[in-house]
This record gives C-alpha cells, structure tokens and sequence, in this order.
C-alpha cells in the first residue's frame, strides 16, 4: 500500500483513450545558464525567449499554469562545460552552461501520468480536479536520481484545476484511499499550451 510519502512527480503511462505511449518527445532548447534544477516529472513550460523553464505555479485557480505550459520534463542533454563531452541526464543542473542544451518533453496532452497525492484520495474523488501540492523549484527533486518530488494535492475539487484525475492505481503496492495515494491524471484543457488559444 501507499503508506509512505515518497512523491516522484508525473510519470507517463498510456494515452487517454487507452492507447499505449510510444515514449515521444519533443525537445526544446534550454537556455545556457538557466538557473533552476528541472527534475525527471516536473511540469514545464515554454517562456517567451522559446526555450524551457520549470513552471513555478501549481495550477489552480489562484495560481495558475503560464500559458506556455506544454508537458513534462524527463531528461536533457548538453554538453559539460568541464569535459566537452556530450551528456545525456535525467535532469538539469542549475546554471550549466552549455548553448546546444535540449530538454526532451512529453508535450502530448492526451498523455496519462501517474503521480503520488500528498494525501489520501478516496474513491469519489475520481473525475475530479487538482492540482500540484507545491510549487516546483530547484529543491523539488533529487540531485543523486535526477527525480522529482512533486505530488498532486490530494484536496480535490469540481472548480478547474491544472489535472483532472482519470483513473487510480491499482496494485499490490497502490490502492484506492491509501494515506499517499497513487493516481493517474491528464492535463486539463486550457491548461496545457496545446489546448489554449493564448499565445506565449
């Protein structure tokens, strides 16, 4: 069971109508020097030089997703400014300069990803809407597995939050209103670049 609070961000599972994910990715440029760590299954965001920043809000309704909200981080490369050699990483390490960085994003919006609630989610909240249980920043991760620790605010809501919660892990380690429970979400629309009309 989901006993422990042991949050690892957004992990991508299947497509909404069930379809398997392929593993695409788009990759967009980071800029060199870019000052904040971006975790493996942390939300993020195209800014208005087009190139990607972590999403510092947690979307809901007081504190919404930028309009260039367009997925999830689950590595990048560049290359080490040290060794010159070309590095292949499961996040980015604030402030590396490097000018050929690229983070690999899942951009589809109709992508499912599991997540761990800071909280239990009982089996009414499913169809609901929530969404992140902090701000991501630099320390929203781990530096030794790359991961993040972001989770998904378990004080679900009808009101339009970033996720809609479409499903609940089932397993031997993860059930319906365990005290962290697993879930799985999609972005909701408006929430995610694709699906909203505002330009970046």
């Amino acid at each position: 069971m989901a006993s422990t609070a042991a949050p690892y961000g957004l992990k991508p599972v299947n497509l909404i109508g069930g379809q398997p994910y392929a593993g695409s990715t788009r990759q967009i440029k980071i800029a060199s020097g870019y000052d904040t760590n971006i975790f493996n299954g942390s939300v993020v965001s195209i800014v208005t030089a087009g190139t990607l920043e972590i999403v510092t809000t947690v979307g809901s309704n007081s504190s919404v997703f930028p309009a260039g909200t367009v997925g999830v981080f689950v590595g990048c490369s560049y290359t080490d400014p040290n060794s010159k050699q070309k590095v292949f990483a499961q996040y980015w390490p604030a402030s590396t300069v490097a000018s050929d960085a690229v983070g690999y994003v899942v951009d589809d919006p109709d992508v499912v990803f599991q997540i761990q609630a800071d909280a239990s989610i009982a089996q009414a909240g499913l169809g609901a809407n929530a969404p992140l249980a902090a701000v991501q920043s630099t320390s929203t991760g781990s530096t030794v597995t790359g991961n993040s620790t972001t989770a998904l605010d378990a004080t679900v809501a009808t009101t339009t939050q970033a996720f809609r919660i479409v499903d609940f892990v089932d397993s031997p380690n993860s059930q319906v209103g365990d005290a962290f429970t697993d879930v799985l979400v999609k972005f909701n629309i408006a929430q995610h670049s694709y699906t909203n009309a505002t330009g970046i």
